[in-house]
């Protein structure tokens, strides 16, 4: 139920008792960082919600009548456990802004978020920081669950019940080992012969595959020749001879470099948008509303 009017602002209490112990009004202003008149004012405003007569006033000071004084002790007791509602809240929300937990789809765990979490520490010295790796509609739950603060997905499109923010870009690279077919092809690969072709795939649930699968549209079919949980194990696969992979550019950077994969031109869409998401009506707040900030700004 609502608080009584005269009741809903304590600070008129808060103020009186000051008066109560430090014996005059001048003196419980400035133990409240106000003007005399302000704390005269505020304290007149008190004596009027309740209509009764707290403070007798002299030139030597103020002090108390009996009914003020009773006023007094029974405000006490109010005004100490609004004190102490208010360290607790503050000792809460110190425990939450020591410590993050964050979930990313694997590209951006591995590609993008270390150099953010330096950044974001140095800001943080003492924050303790909780990163699970998954795939985006994993990720996607975990928020939904309240289980992590803030999430990165990759995909087409904002996860359902979600916020979501575009915070980079990436391509859709096809790669294959040095000795398969296509790695001498000057040809760009057509999205029919992606589609016919059985792909080392990540699982159902990954961001990749759903981009790759967005983009080939209609024509998409072809089932997995394999499907392995994580991008470095389908890259091993594929620098092996196990046959062609899509997968992000930022993660085949260093295999295109050495030349353990190939990359191979492709006539299909390839851009896709990386994402901070959080759930829907939320506000980002404390250390994770500031890495996203940094994440926007090294896009």
């Amino acid at each position: 139920m609502p608080l009584p009017p005269v009741v809903a602002d304590l600070t008129g209490f808060d103020l009186l008792l000051s008066v109560a112990r430090l014996g005059s009004v001048g003196r419980a202003a400035a133990a409240h960082r106000i003007s005399q008149p302000a704390a005269s004012a505020r304290l007149r405003e008190l004596e009027r919600r309740l209509g009764l007569t707290l403070l007798r006033r002299s030139p030597r000071g103020s002090t108390l009548t009996g009914t003020g004084a009773l006023v007094a002790d029974w405000a006490r007791a109010a005004v100490e456990a609004a004190e102490a509602l208010a360290a607790g809240a503050a000792a809460l929300r110190e425990t939450r802004e020591s410590r993050l937990a964050v979930a990313a789809s694997q590209t951006v765990a591995e590609y993008l978020l270390p150099p953010w979490l330096v950044a974001l520490r140095a800001g943080h010295p003492g924050l303790s920081v909780t990163l699970r790796a998954a795939n985006s509609a994993e990720v996607a739950d975990a928020v939904r669950a309240g289980e992590v603060e803030l999430g990165f997905v990759e995909g087409p499109g904002v996860p359902a019940g979600l916020r979501g923010e575009v915070v980079a870009t990436d391509r859709l690279t096809v790669v294959v080992a040095p000795g398969h077919p296509w790695a001498k092809r000057r040809r760009a690969v057509t999205a029919a012969e992606l589609a016919a072709t059985p792909l080392v795939s990540r699982e159902a649930g990954s961001g990749t595959r759903r981009a790759f699968e967005e983009a080939l549209g209609d024509l998409a079919g072809a089932a997995p020749v394999l499907e392995l949980s994580s991008t470095t194990a389908i890259k091993h696969a594929v620098a092996a001879g196990s046959g062609v992979a899509v997968l992000s550019s930022l993660a085949v950077t260093a295999e295109l470099a050495a030349g353990t994969l190939v990359a191979v031109p492709a006539s299909m869409p390839s851009q896709r948008q990386l994402r901070a998401v959080w759930p829907a009506g939320a506000q980002l707040t404390g250390p994770a509303r500031d890495l996203y900030a940094i994440a926007r700004r090294h896009r």
